[in-house]
């Protein structure tokens, strides 16, 4: 009975995986797209400040007014995919989006633009949407590493979209890293809406209201999204507080660099977070927790070159390749193994399991710059390192029982 439903799965995902190649790099190039938006505006909060007569200390909020937002749209948002035509929903939020950076690409003051930075940041999750839909279009045994493709257009997508917006505004203005930002997301909504599949599997009859609540009921019940949220909380904690706090001791002395040079070190960041795409052919091969131990040991390790940047900026690009080739694999293995249960209930798993990154992110940001500004770059490597030993210790701990879990679900 298991094997003819699994070969029926397989059947019914065949014609899709004629061209899966093609569509995980489509969906990926959308994904990076959509969550590139809310990373825009870090390196153009001076040119922003400067044409809305703002103060240099309070431009920030429009940072976390769109992290917020993000977290909201997560929490709002994401688990409709469950409930509604995925098809329609991407299509729509993302024609939402095209509004959105249009507003705030031609807004005339400092009112509409935080209005639409605050519907660009709730509607960017739609990234997330994008890889519970490629997970349920995946064949069984191909998920995992079309997860890794899809996701490592969202690792890509931030770490680009600083570059992007620092040689867009250099060339054009700030306005025009949205406007540019809109065309793009419009031409690949199009895309996305040709190449879907018109027919989805059958949603279940929900209401709103119970869908929101389920979220904390599958938290409750299932341990391995327990488990995972908290690994994405940790290490996306060190991932912000490398790259919040990385442009402070590269442009002081003694190396004082431009924020294009800084920039380009996202490059290095992308050279890892491809070299982990193969996590998900890992996960998929059963081998999710070694590749989750090895990487958590890769990102601990990651920390002694990042250490030394002041003196070495090559052992700098080292420790960024090593870091978000950690993070990356990490997050890939995280989410293959959490798409194992609940088929039905993928949206609403994205959903719960997001909230913990975005958690992370915000501690990371946060607290990375407090201690740069009391224990200098040292101190910010200590706390990376820190954090990295929680993880590890966190899953050495948990370990037997995701084990025990995977077990379970291979005899279901």
């Amino acid at each position: 009975m298991n094997s003819r439903n699994t070969n029926a799965n397989v059947g019914n995902n065949s014609r899709f995986f004629q061209m899966s190649h093609a569509a995980a790099l489509l969906f990926a190039i959308a994904c990076g797209l959509s969550v590139a938006s809310i990373y825009y505006a870090q390196p153009l909060l001076d040119a922003i400040a400067i044409e809305f007569g703002m103060a240099h200390a309070s431009i920030g909020i429009l940072i976390t007014i769109t992290q917020i937002c993000y977290a909201l749209g997560l929490f709002l948002l994401v688990p409709l995919g469950d409930m509604l035509n995925r098809r329609k929903l991407i299509f729509g939020q993302m024609l939402a989006s095209v509004l959105a950076l249009t507003i705030v690409g031609l807004s005339p003051s400092a009112t509409v633009l935080f209005a639409g930075l605050s519907l660009v940041g709730f509607l960017a999750v739609v990234t997330q949407t994008l890889v519970a839909f490629a997970a349920t279009l995946s064949a069984p045994e191909r998920r995992g590493r079309v997860v890794g493709v899809v996701t490592s257009g969202v690792v890509i997508g931030i770490l680009l979209a600083r570059t992007f917006a620092g040689i867009v505004t250099d060339l054009a203005g700030w306005r025009f890293v949205y406007l540019v930002s809109a065309a793009l997301v419009l031409i690949m909504a199009c895309a996305l809406f040709f190449s879907m599949p018109k027919k989805e599997h059958q949603t279940e009859s929900l209401s709103y209201s119970y869908l929101l609540r389920s979220m904390l009921t599958l938290f409750r019940q299932e341990g391995i999204l327990r488990v995972r949220a908290v690994l994405a909380l940790l290490i996306f904690t060190v991932f912000s507080i490398l790259w919040t706090s990385l442009v402070l001791p590269l442009s002081a002395p003694p190396l004082s660099l431009s924020h294009t040079a800084i920039g380009a070190f996202g490059l290095a960041g992308v050279t890892g977070a491809l070299a982990a795409i193969r996590a998900g052919r890992y996960a998929d091969r059963g081998l999710g927790q070694r590749t989750t131990g090895v990487a958590l040991t890769l990102l601990l390790a990651s920390w002694i070159p990042i250490s030394n940047t002041e003196h070495s900026l090559l052992a700098l690009v080292v420790g960024i390749v090593l870091l978000d080739m950690a993070v990356q694999a990490v997050h890939v293995t995280n989410q293959s193994m959490i798409f194992m249960v609940r088929p039905e209930a993928r949206s609403r798993l994205t959903a719960a399991y997001m909230i913990f990154y975005s958690i992370g992110s915000a501690a990371g940001s946060i607290s990375s710059t407090y201690v740069y500004s009391i224990a200098g770059w040292y101190g910010v490597c200590l706390l990376g390192a820190a954090v990295s030993v929680m993880a590890l210790s966190f899953w050495a701990a948990t370990v037997k029982h995701g084990e025990k879990t995977a077990k379970k679900e291979a005899h279901l």
